[in-house]
């Protein structure tokens, strides 16, 4: 994924060092570009050394900000001195870009404090924050009040900022598709449609029947139908698997891919359970599992909101993400337990896998129709589980996220499982319960439980409990 692209505010103040802002601006555009950022700034031919101080230069810095407001995913305030609280303020008032907002102070230096070095930039982002917050800006904070721009640990909180922007631009206009309805015996995943409209995330709807209709009309012989069997064969090893089979899962990846581009969702819901097994003859498994290897997250038994969670996972990360089930103790360890699926699980996120038989289904609808689920263990490391949520009774959507580990402990199972290490899983499977939230939970190899904490929390004013991150 591509970097974001961010506005940048230099802050000044006429009673202190200007040549701070002249070197700072240098300094925080050079750490910008090494990391990889695209920049919207004045230039120093624009208004003084490209900083912002009076109205006028904040009435030019919006004017440039609303010139690009397409392009702006986030905006980077730095304060190389004390800065003009309300020149900060007034720009992003008079922009009204409503993106992220990540607000740094140079730090001073104990041998630098004459009244020609000194910044007084730990005492100017007070100012700026209090105006910010006067204004109703939200806004958010590196992790030390002040940083040097050099340091690895603001170069962090920049990557950490680049996810809650990515975050909340692609959560304020997804648009999910639900393919198929949701199996009877799954109320556990049903959600508000309009919750989700009325925070910018529509859902496009297709019955199963129209998927099929479609299948119907392709050809065995289509040139597609033979290329997309050879990347599921590519795709991962296969035992015993029919031709049919591949078959019938080539097509039925065709039309989805087909579904995807004219509705232009960014992640997908699908039916199963049993109804495509017992009148489509496959299990959808591997077609999800590539589509979200290829970063479009696909979700089982039409949980939306469950593929919601996935893509903003997909989002901060950059990586693939899966649903599991909150599944099964791991012994007598509290802070351990299995997280499995039958399984879609993407590629990514398996240390090996195969083309397996969903055994669950098909003992009650035809071994011969569940062909198709991705069996294999999950990679160890650290990873990020989050959960969406919407709740009709608040009319508000709620969402947990934390962090934990896979292990490398032993597991004998079917389907796509793994060993999960949560520090105080007890106390956070308490609360999933009293809470009633659902048994799925979305999960990515990555740790960016804080960016989603603060991108749904902080900017989309969603209810977002942080366990342990």
């Amino acid at each position: 994924m591509e970097n974001s692209t961010l506005g940048v505010i230099i802050g000044n103040r006429g009673f202190f060092p200007d040549h701070l802002c002249e070197e700072g601006r240098k300094e925080i555009l050079s750490v910008l570009s090494q990391e990889g950022f695209r920049v919207v700034a004045l230039s120093p031919e624009e208004t003084p050394f490209g900083s912002v101080e009076s109205r006028e230069d904040a009435k030019r810095c919006a004017d440039l900000f609303k010139r690009h407001a397409s392009e702006i995913d986030g905006v980077l305030v730095t304060l190389p001195n004390f800065g003009d609280e309300r020149g900060v303020a007034e720009t992003l008032r008079l922009a009204g870009l409503n993106v992220p907002v990540l607000v740094h102070a140079f730090p001073d230096v104990p041998g630098k404090m004459t009244l020609s070095d000194r910044r007084d930039s730990f005492c100017g982002k007070l100012s700026v924050c209090n105006n910010l917050r006067q204004f109703g800006i939200r806004f958010s904070l590196t992790r030390q009040h002040t940083m040097d721009p050099q340091s690895p640990a603001f170069r962090e909180d920049l990557r950490w900022f680049d996810q809650v922007c990515r975050v909340v631009k692609g959560l304020r206009s997804a648009r999910v598709g639900a393919i198929g309805s949701r199996p009877a015996a799954f109320n556990t995943v049903r959600y508000s449609e309009k919750i989700l409209e009325a925070h910018g995330i529509s859902v496009e709807v297709v019955d199963l029947s129209e998927i099929l209709g479609r299948i119907g009309r392709l050809y065995d012989t289509d040139g597609r139908v033979h290329d997309r069997i050879a990347l599921i064969r590519e795709y991962q090893p296969m035992m015993n698997v029919p031709e049919a089979s591949l078959l019938k899962m080539a097509k039925l990846a065709i039309v989805l891919d087909e579904w995807i581009e004219e509705t232009g969702v960014v992640a997908t819901a699908m039916q199963c359970w049993t109804s495509i097994e017992e009148f489509y003859g496959v299990a959808p498994c591997t077609v999800m599992s590539m589509m979200s290897n290829r970063l479009l997250p696909s979700a089982c038994e039409v949980d939306i909101t469950g593929a919601i969670g996935m893509y903003a996972l997909t989002l901060a990360t950059g990586v693939p993400a899966a649903l599991l089930d909150w599944n099964n103790n791991y012994g007598e360890d509290p802070d351990k337990c299995v997280l499995f699926h039958c399984s879609n699980v993407p590629k990514a996120c398996f240390s090996h896998m195969q083309m397996g038989c969903q055994d669950i289904v098909g003992s009650t609808v035809g071994f011969e129709n569940a062909h198709g689920t991705c069996v294999g263990r999950i990679k160890p490391g650290p990873f990020t589980f989050a959960r969406v949520s919407t709740d009709d009774l608040s009319g508000r959507i709620r969402a947990y996220a934390g962090e934990g580990e896979f292990t490398e402990d032993p597991l004998e199972t079917f389907g796509g499982a793994g060993v999960a290490h949560i520090p105080d899983l007890q106390r956070l499977l308490h609360s999933l319960c009293a809470n009633g939230f659902e048994h799925h939970v979305a999960i990515a190899h990555a740790r960016v439980a804080r960016a989603l904490g603060e991108a749904m929390g902080n900017y989309l004013g969603w209810d977002i409990q942080l366990h342990n991150a």
